[in-house]
């Protein structure tokens, strides 16, 4: 009786999420945007398509709380056989991972008073080693900040198969979370920007250390489920594996529902730096939550401080360009393309996938593919800015 009951319940919030989507979908104009203008994105994706670029795609855009375009393009799959791209397809999010479940986590945790982002990362990785100056003396310890900035001196990746022959297929996030913290470090932590996936490894797992749960459990009961992201998860359960985008052919087979990044597919898919799956429809939600400082449909996720502190460019580290989980103005912000202002922040993902969302323009656009599908030889960086153009350009109020 309770599961029929667990079940009906989740029904309901499924429906009404799907009622407030259609509700929330006008034309261009009424968003105050050209549709000739906009229509532009269509011969640029379809042409990319053609190109090779990428066997598919779905593209949202929103504007003033409206969906103004959402359109699914060429295929979701190659290989087995083709098969359609549809609107509602899940995609493997990969580092858009790292702002929408894990720095939202943690932030979550700050603001319970659980943590503080000035705490130091070996207060809960006691192994977090430091950076030896050339004077053989040994630098700060890396902060919590640190991490989420990618200042702390870590190095960008590490080899998986060298962590499976140590620690096992699969093994722990502890077990992989102490293995980088004896790694070398780069720099001391607040001097030099490298883009780091192992500090983002490091904050899942003291989110684990700090509350007992995966990143997965947590940011699903205080983010996913309270929104009605109900397509929004790690580890995909079977029954979304049809709607599932798949990435890369790997011994003669697609990963479907399977975690293209290999750290976070060899600690079993749960990861601070990739192993979320969505749709764009779920983090149009997301992108709303946050243009409402920390609300959607009457649920408060977030304090609207929060949202403004994590959205822009951390003053400690100001020539990172980076916010607090969230790309500003870095090297890797390319997708938010050339005319969006300083006020914008997004991410992108090395599948293919990306958001970015502008405050001042109150826009969305999230351009998700699978250009890593079927043999990782897909481009979509140019194209992802040449989007957010089309889509600045065709705002007119």
């Amino acid at each position: 009786m309770k599961q029929i009951r667990l079940i009906f319940i989740f029904t309901i919030i499924v429906l009404i999420t799907q009622i407030n989507l259609r509700a929330q979908t006008a034309n261009p104009e009424e968003a105050g945007m050209s549709p000739d203008r906009l229509s532009r994105v269509n011969d640029l994706i379809d042409a990319a398509i053609e190109d090779g670029n990428f066997p598919g795609a779905v593209l949202l855009v929103a504007r003033n709380g409206k969906i103004v375009h959402r359109r699914a393009y060429g295929n979701s799959q190659l290989i087995p056989q083709k098969r359609k791209m549809e609107t509602d397809m899940i995609f493997d999010m990969a580092s858009v991972t790292k702002p929408v479940a894990t720095a939202t986590s943690i932030m979550l945790l700050v603001e319970r008073g659980q943590i503080r982002l000035w705490d130091e990362v070996n207060k809960y990785v006691p192994e977090f080693s430091v950076f030896i100056n050339p004077d053989k003396t040994e630098a700060a310890n890396a902060r919590l900040w640190h991490l989420l900035t990618h200042t702390s001196g870590l190095l960008p990746y590490t080899n998986a198969g060298t962590v499976a022959e140590k620690f096992g297929n699969p093994c722990s996030i502890d077990s992989l979370a102490k293995h980088i913290a004896g790694l070398r470090k780069l720099a001391p932590p607040g001097e030099e920007f490298h883009y780091s996936c192992l500090g983002f490894i490091t904050m899942a797992h003291i989110v684990k250390q700090v509350t007992g749960k995966t990143v997965a459990e947590f940011s699903a009961e205080n983010i996913f489920k309270p929104l009605g992201m109900e397509s929004t998860f790690y580890v995909p359960e079977k029954k979304f594996l049809k709607r599932c985008v798949p990435t890369e052919v790997i011994n003669g087979k697609p990963l479907t529902g399977t975690v293209h990044d290999p750290l976070a597919r060899v600690i079993g898919g749960v990861s601070g730096n990739a192993g979320l799956f969505s749709t764009a429809d779920d983090l149009f939600i997301f992108a709303q939550m946050m243009l409402n400082r920390g609300t959607y449909n009457g649920v408060r996720i977030l304090s609207p401080l929060t949202v403004d502190r994590m959205t822009e460019v951390y003053a400690r580290t100001d020539f990172s360009g980076r916010g607090l989980g969230w790309d500003l103005n870095s090297a890797y912000s390319t997708n938010g393309g050339d005319l969006f202002g300083k006020n914008s922040y997004g991410h992108s993902g090395y599948t293919g996938t990306s958001i970015w969302i502008d405050p001042d323009t109150r826009t969305t656009v999230i351009f998700l593919t699978n250009r890593v599908h079927p043999y990782d030889m897909g481009s979509v960086v140019p194209i992802r800015s040449k989007i957010a153009n089309i889509v600045g350009s065709a705002i007119l109020d």
